[in-house]
């Protein structure tokens, strides 16, 4: 059999425009203006290290809509 004789197969494609989303989490943490500062603070804490910790639960929401909006039914 050759390559044309070959019967077509189910390729997987992962092209969604909802991939897109997961930049968000990838980027979002890379733009140090946003939290390259000492205040404000919460319960002590420097706007750097709570602000990191808050795109902890961004970069989950992302990726849960992602998977929700990409994953196939049935």
């Amino acid at each position: 059999m050759t390559e044309k004789d070959a019967p077509p197969q189910n390729r997987r494609t992962d092209r969604s425009p909802w991939n897109w989303l997961l930049l968000v989490p990838i980027v979002l943490p890379l733009t140090v203006p946003l939290f390259d500062r000492d205040g404000p603070r919460v319960a002590g804490f420097p706007a750097f290290y709570w602000i990191q910790f808050a795109f902890i639960p961004v970069g989950v929401v992302c990726t849960l809509v992602v998977y929700r909006a990409t994953r196939k039914r049935g």
